[in-house]
């Protein structure tokens, strides 16, 4: 036996298993050639970002492009920093967004598919398996530098202007005999587990990122910290063997992993893995001070997935306006389907920008309102009660009060050519819905510079006396423009353009009061719908309060 041998078996001598009988255990997938094999690995120490919701979307988008999978990691050997039932934040996190992973972690300790566990946490005979096979080929040694001494290690660096770390002549365990190495064990003196590395600083690598294109790159030199003095992995290792093992193919990460590229593609040869191919995708910036800067966890609310929970923006807004930040030609698709499911969308790594996303919430509120425009009613109705249900229980008891009565408002002028688009997220509804209930209606009867308090009377006092619920909607405009000329305002808008001395306005600014004086609004979707949905008895009452308050200006 080697002395590698030998201390292979006195570092890990509960480890049992080998390599080979985990690459049997874990078999090649059986999917078709091409097949994309991804992975969202977060660690639960934090809320979900928006930029982990985009990069998990983005990996997803990945593998079922190819036909392939997409699985849930959970990276959790990072116990001090983790949140209570951090996981289950993240697993519910993405299912709101309709982020459902083909295997891996599905809630708190549950899991499916065959090449977990998915919790690293879960892993440690795993790890400890394979580093014991570094130690036997002389890849791997036991360091016991303190703390204490690798300060010291950086000062004398420091001092004499050299590269700063754990490499060559200055990794002091380095090159210990085996009988100092086993001294040390059974003296109990705490180790962590270098790789030694093969790396030499004259030597460059290059690989082809498939977002950044060709990147080249000094070897990596140092004899980085696979396992820590507790025997958890750091992430370099545990990245190799589980994306190895889980049979991964393309990682999708933030690009600031670019810098660990060299270690990663390091671990994969020495421990004998194919290298998997990385998708460096860059951050999700934000537009401060006419410059960019990286979503914030502590300035930004935005930067939390849950943010657009609680204020109610669709799963379908949401991922939509990611596809737009992920690929530029997203915009001319949509335009071109407009009708298509978001999976038919052909999602392209290669399409994605180099230098990062500017993430705008005023867009992300145009796609969001575009988005539920093209619901239907009741489809609006479902969302907005499940939302307020939740967030706004004196919205969500107004709303299921009278079902037919509320889908009635989300059914106005909803499901035409050009639908209105008033509502971005569901936290809105209150304020859409307002003039509808009681309850939530109080009257503002401010009117535009362009009218005052005794011509909005005069149009109301005329108005009441001609008013018949009955019209339908063409006799309702007609009764509107009949009144007109009496009043001094004319039914055509181009004649008022033409000569706007000779009248006091025109038929939209009689609407106007008209609508005020129901709604409180100057803006509102097809105020004949309103009318009828409101009833005869509530819109003259308002009409008539509307006219006292006038009248007494």
């Amino acid at each position: 036996m080697t002395d590698n041998e030998k201390l292979a078996e006195l570092l890990f001598p509960d480890i049992t298993l080998t390599p080979q009988q985990y690459e049997e255990r874990y078999p090649a997938r059986n999917l078709p050639d091409g097949a994309r094999v991804t992975r969202f690995a977060p660690s639960p120490t934090g809320f979900l970002h928006i930029g982990g919701l985009f990069a998990a979307m983005t990996a997803r988008l990945t593998a079922k492009a190819t036909g392939g999978v997409f699985f849930l990691r959970i990276e959790d050997t990072d116990k001090k920093r983790e949140i209570t039932d951090g996981v289950t934040e993240i697993v519910k996190g993405l299912s709101a967004f309709g982020i459902t992973p083909d295997e891996g972690i599905t809630g708190f300790d549950v899991e499916n598919g065959a090449y977990g566990p998915y919790q690293q946490s879960k892993r440690r005979e795993i790890y400890q398996c394979f580093a014991k096979e570094l130690v036997r080929k002389g890849l791997a040694y036991p360091c016991f530098c303190t703390e204490a001494d690798l300060t010291a290690l950086r000062e004398r660096q420091e001092a004499q202007s050299v590269n700063k770390g754990y490499y060559g002549k200055w990794a002091a365990c380095r090159n210990l005999t085996f009988e100092a190495q086993s001294q040390a064990v059974e003296a109990g003196r705490p180790y962590t587990l270098r790789l030694r590395s093969p790396g030499d600083e004259s030597r460059r690598i290059t690989f082809d990122d498939l977002v950044k294109g060709k990147i080249e790159m000094p070897e990596n030199t140092q004899d980085i910290v696979l396992l820590k003095t507790d025997g958890i992995p750091t992430y370099h290792f545990a990245h190799a063997v589980d994306d190895h093992l889980m049979r991964t193919t393309h990682v999708v990460r933030g690009d600031e992993w670019i810098a660990s590229v060299p270690v990663h593609l390091q671990l994969f040869k020495c421990c004998g893995f194919k290298p998997v191919k990385y998708a460096h995708i860059a951050p999700i910036m934000k537009e401060e001070n006419g410059g960019k800067r990286k979503l914030s966890k502590r300035k930004d609310p935005e930067a939390a997935v849950s943010y657009y929970i609680e204020q109610g923006y669709p799963k379908e807004s949401v991922i939509e306006y990611l596809l737009t930040l992920a690929n530029s030609n997203f915009e001319d698709w949509r335009r071109a389907n407009k009708d298509a499911p978001q999976s038919d969308f052909p999602f392209n790594l290669k399409k994605m920008s180099a230098s990062g996303a500017l993430f705008d919430l005023q867009k992300l509120n145009d796609v969001s309102k575009n988005v539920i425009s093209l619901m239907t009613a009741d489809e609006v109705y479902q969302a907005a009660t499940a939302w307020a249900q939740q967030y706004d229980e004196v919205l969500y008891r107004l709303l299921t009060a009278n079902e037919a009565f509320a889908k009635g408002i989300f059914r106005i002028d909803r499901g035409t050519a050009k639908p209105r688009k008033d509502i971005a997220k569901w936290s809105e509804v209150r304020d859409f819905v307002t003039y509808f209930y009681d309850a939530l209606y109080t009257p503002d009867y401010t009117l535009p510079d362009n009218l005052t308090p005794a011509a909005a009377a005069e149009i109301l006092r005329a108005y009441l006396n001609v008013y018949d619920h009955t019209d339908g909607k063409d006799a309702w405009f007609a009764r509107i423009k009949e009144l007109c000329a009496p009043l001094g305002y004319t039914p055509n808008v181009k004649e008022y353009k033409k000569d706007p001395q000779a009248f006091k306005g025109h038929v939209g600014d009689v609407s106007t009061v008209i609508r005020i004086a129901v709604s409180s609004r100057r803006n509102t979707p097809d105020l004949h719908a309103i009318m009828q949905l409101l009833g005869e008895e509530k819109v003259i009452s308002r009409m008539r309060a509307a006219l006292k308050f006038y009248e007494e200006a």
